[in-house]
């Protein structure tokens, strides 16, 4: 059976990510193309990288028969989301990459971002999308909202240790570096070549980042109590990946074993050798993710490092993970490419 793929913000990164990742798919077809600012264009017109692909031109939203299609891929702005598929048909499966449908509390998104939810309704039937972690929901759902790309970097670290009690839950520290792609195609002046390249900032410090309200409502979900962690971003002058490195106290070698066990048989999470630190270098364009465990040299202090893909495992091949299993599909496919190195 081939499925009907559509895909609404088309001409983002994220966008021609999944164009990219499905064109391998072996049971799914792009039949329509959404992008209201570049509606009437080609793909190869938008993403000359693309040219070799069969695809629709892009059109509207509002031109697309959604009766023909199986499935969605929602890669619009926050807030853009929430309205569009407020209008799309109530049977039509949904994956959403934006930040709309992530927080179920609506107090918590109006909090996190600044206007009030417009699709309560819809909020209460998102399922998060941490396709690990959340596999029999989100096979089963209708509407699935994915994780950001900082927010799943983290708690691939994070959860199991919180959930098996190895650390402590009061002092965690989250250093977080992400590439330029994270923030997005628009055009902004801070991030011209001119103001990004030979150097790396610092942003959203002292608690600010609107990831937090994913690792606060994940983690102390988990714990059963609140949690807060320190988290600093910082944007490097790298078009991919992400590097997440916590800092934890509690026994390095328990904490390597336990993530070794949760992970074990992960096709996507691989847990290193003691000792060893992953690069974003080696999972660049996969969807896979590579978690460290280092020792610190003060006693009852750990390292734990995980190196993903934003625009993949962070985004779009996260949101086909998740769309395989709404449609029955193996969850691995489409998905198998490996890194491209160097």
């Amino acid at each position: 059976m081939t499925h009907k793929i559509a895909i609404l913000g088309a001409s983002g990164y994220t966008g021609a990510e999944l164009v990219r990742l499905i064109a391998t798919h072996p049971s799914m077809e792009i039949a329509a193309l959404g992008a209201n600012s570049k509606a009437g264009q080609s793909m190869a017109e938008v993403f000359p990288h693309l040219r070799h692909l069969d695809l629709p031109d892009m059109v509207t939203i509002e031109q697309i028969d959604f009766s023909t299609i199986d499935l969605c891929f929602c890669a619009l702005p926050h807030k853009t989301s929430q309205e569009v598929i407020s209008a799309l048909p109530r049977d039509l499966k949904i994956v959403d990459l934006s930040a709309d449908f992530r927080l179920r509390d609506p107090a918590e998104y109006e909090k996190w971002y600044g206007n009030p939810h417009a699709a309560v309704e819809l909020q209460k039937e998102a399922v998060y999308g941490l396709t690990e972690f959340y596999r029999d929901e989100i096979a089963g759902a209708r509407l699935v909202a994915g994780t950001g790309c900082n927010a799943a970097t983290g708690q691939y670290i994070l959860r199991p240790l919180i959930s098996a009690g190895v650390i402590d839950l009061d002092e965690i520290v989250l250093d977080l570096k992400c590439a330029v792609s994270g923030a997005g195609r628009a055009l902004k002046e801070n991030l011209l070549h001119a103001e990004l390249s030979e150097g790396y900032h610092a942003y959203a410090v002292g608690g600010t980042h609107r990831h937090l309200g994913e690792f606060d409502q994940e983690f102390s979900a988990i714990a059963g109590r609140p949690v807060h962690i320190q988290f600093t971003p910082h944007l490097i002058p790298a078009n991919r990946g992400i590097l997440a490195t916590g800092y934890v106290r509690g026994e390095a070698q328990v904490i390597h074993d336990m993530l070794a066990a949760a992970y074990q048989g992960e096709p996507f999470l691989t847990v290193l050798p003691m000792g060893e630190a992953p690069s974003t270098r080696h999972i660049r364009g996969s969807n896979f993710c590579h978690i460290g465990v280092v020792a610190d040299r003060i006693a009852g202090r750990v390292i734990v490092i995980a190196a993903l893909d934003n625009l993949t495992k962070g985004s779009s091949g996260q949101a086909l993970q998740n769309a395989n299993l709404m449609l029955g599909e193996q969850e691995t496919a489409g998905l198998m490419l490996a890194p491209v190195f160097p």
